[in-house]
């Protein structure tokens, strides 16, 4: 009877572990042309700054100049929740996870195009589209209508 009930509580550990993805008040790095970074690097992004975009991570921070953005793109992909989960819970079969990416276009200080893609966590995809269209004076270009409908909260 106690290995059963330890082997419930592992299942447990396992599932959570399973369901965990990025932190929704988080963002990471995707991939892009931006060397300095890793892709797969996580941090946090911030708006506060009035002359640029920040991404803070653990070994520094990546800065964009608002006034360098030349395009901005917004899109989302669902996919399934796949993986341990399913082995531990049938209900992972039906249930979505939406990822949520940023493109960033910009000129760097020699006038070259750059990009940057970030994965978004949900809690901050309305704020940080809202703040750099505000801030840039650029739209964003919306992947799809339900992108259009998340990330404006429509």
């Amino acid at each position: 009877m106690k290995s059963l009930a330890s082997l419930l509580i592992l299942l447990l550990l396992l599932e959570s572990l399973a369901w965990a993805g990025l932190d929704s008040k988080k963002a990471m790095y995707v991939g892009g042309t931006v060397a300095s970074i890793k892709e797969g690097t996580e941090g946090t992004v911030s708006e506060k700054n009035e002359d640029h975009w920040v991404f803070h991570y653990t070994n520094g921070s990546f800065q964009v100049p608002y006034d360098h953005v030349n395009d901005l793109e917004y899109g989302q992909k669902a996919g399934r929740r796949l993986g341990v989960a399913i082995a531990l819970t049938p209900m992972a079969l039906f249930s979505k996870k939406r990822k949520h990416y940023l493109t960033i276009g910009y000129a760097d200080e020699n006038g070259k195009q750059q990009a940057a893609v970030f994965e978004l966590g949900k809690d901050i995809v309305r704020v940080t589209l809202a703040s750099l269209e505000a801030r840039t004076g650029q739209k964003i270009d919306y992947e799809d209508e339900e992108a259009r409908k998340s990330g404006r909260g429509n």
